[in-house]
């Protein structure tokens, strides 16, 4: 109960954006962490992170990347400058003596030029979803579908995990958000679902490939997309108790 109130309460309205989100520990406790900041100018700040273990331990870490990421200290700063700011409080005082260490994805989204500025600490990358044949700065499409639009993966702007190294040195990329986009952050607790063991089969993973499948069908909501996934995993793993901590949030520009 102390964990989830570190969690938002409820979505906040973001003018032209439909917000949908999960999150489900794999114990009573948890490392996962997302967030929605309000900045000023209307600006929004949408962080996604994953404390390495499992547990009470983790979700320390998962308490102290809340008290850290809202009490920056002075306006708003880039996504690079406060993933610098996470890992050099990470380092100083918390995560080099135990080992452990946070992946993190943060971006800030600006609702008078559609644009979503972000930057990533050796976090999975985010999936955006375009309408078919709108071009992407992400990069090369990952794969497309007949009703589901072009798939890319926000992926330049890899660093290395919170906590790991002192001085990390994190870089912004710059996205436009287009009418139709559909950006879905999540944890490797999804991904790396495992089906049932059989004997002599450990159980293979949901992975990327399956997420991206998903993500190519066709949606008409935020909360749509979500369940999708969710309902995916579910069946894949056979309704078992998940391994690991599984967060998921999708947002829908319009």
């Amino acid at each position: 109960d102390i964990q989830r109130s570190l969690l938002p309460s409820e979505l906040p309205r973001i003018p032209g954006v439909d917000l949908a989100a999960s999150y489900r520990t794999a114990r009573q406790a948890g490392g996962d962490y997302y967030d929605l900041l309000p900045l000023p100018g209307g600006k929004w700040g949408v962080l996604i992170a994953d404390v390495s273990g499992h547990g009470t331990p983790a979700a320390v870490v998962m308490a102290i990347m809340h008290s850290l990421a809202h009490s920056l200290p002075g306006p708003a700063i880039r996504p690079a400058e406060m993933l610098a700011y996470l890992n050099e409080k990470l380092c100083r005082h918390y995560t080099v003596s135990s080992g452990a260490f946070v992946t993190a994805f943060y971006g800030v989204y600006d609702p008078a030029s559609h644009t979503l500025t972000y930057a990533c600490a050796g976090h999975n990358p985010p999936r955006l979803r375009r309408l078919v044949g709108a071009t992407c700065a992400a990069g090369s499409p990952i794969g497309s579908g007949m009703t589901g639009g072009t798939l890319f993966s926000l992926d330049r702007a890899q660093r290395l995990p919170l906590g790991v190294m002192p001085g990390e040195q994190y870089e912004d990329q710059v996205e436009e958000m287009l009418p139709g986009d559909e950006v879905i952050f999540y944890t490797d607790g999804i991904t790396e679902s495992r089906a049932p063991e059989t004997p002599g089969d450990r159980g293979a993973f949901f992975g990327v490939e399956r997420l991206d499948e998903i993500l190519l069908t066709e949606h008409r909501s935020a909360r749509e997309t979500l369940d999708d996934v969710l309902r995916a995993v579910e069946l894949f793993t056979r309704g078992a108790p998940p391994a690991d901590d599984q967060t998921l949030v999708v947002a829908q520009f319009n």
